[in-house]
């Protein structure tokens, strides 16, 4: 999962990216309103973690806009702020989530988890696709009820094409999201992982689709 992350606090900032990444989230980090509006519009998130307070304008007035255009993606909100009202105002505009400062991390990341789920319509930790199954708490994965053995980024990539669930994902995808593991992936590297992952679950389950990426064939 890739996250978005608009917090002008720089301690906070880097602490919720060391976070997420402990918990195999990759994420981007911006500080001002101005930088978010441009960002949103080029790139795809699964999650945006928006700070109510911001030094060039309010969270709460890009939630807002954010919403009237339309953007269909889960906002969990943080702040300092204790006022009810606050919370009331970043929930009536579209806020998925309201989190107080300060937060235990594995709360935030348990709420992350929990409204993109939501959105997925799903009630578990439980991914599926044809007669796959990964369980993403467990870090478990079963093909037609048999547990598969895979290393961490193949598990990562394969989990990235289930919740495309038939859908062309990206070569810059999932090299963007495989990030918390280490350095950048290059193509080069992710075509070695399809290979090893068509040879545990079948060669005709991930489809190449040439010059853009992969999908499964359910």
């Amino acid at each position: 999962m890739h996250l978005l992350i608009i917090e002008d606090d720089l301690d906070l900032g880097r602490s919720l990216q060391q976070c997420l990444r402990a918990e195999g989230l990759s994420s981007e980090w911006l500080r001002r309103s101005a930088d978010a509006r441009h960002v949103v519009r080029q790139n795809t998130y699964d999650c945006i973690l928006l700070d109510l307070t911001l030094p060039d304008g309010s969270g709460l007035d890009l939630l807002r806009s954010w919403r009237a255009a339309g953007l269909m993606i889960p906002i969990i909100m943080i702040t300092a702020r204790q006022d009810l009202e606050d919370r009331l105002a970043g929930l009536d505009g579209g806020a998925d989530d309201f989190v107080l400062k300060p937060f235990i991390p594995i709360e935030l990341v348990s709420r992350i988890r929990a409204v993109i789920r939501r959105y997925a319509q799903q009630v578990n930790n439980e991914w599926g696709f044809g007669n796959i199954r990964i369980d993403t708490r467990l870090h478990l994965v079963q093909v037609a009820g048999q547990p598969l053995e895979l290393s961490p980024r193949e598990f990562h990539i394969l989990l990235e094409l289930v919740r495309g669930g038939g859908a062309v994902v990206s070569k810059d995808e999932l090299s963007r999201r495989l990030q918390p593991l280490g350095d950048p992936v290059d193509f080069s590297a992710i075509e070695v992982h399809i290979h090893n992952l068509r040879r545990k679950i079948g060669v005709d389950v991930i489809q190449t689709v040439r010059g853009i990426g992969y999908r499964l064939e359910s």
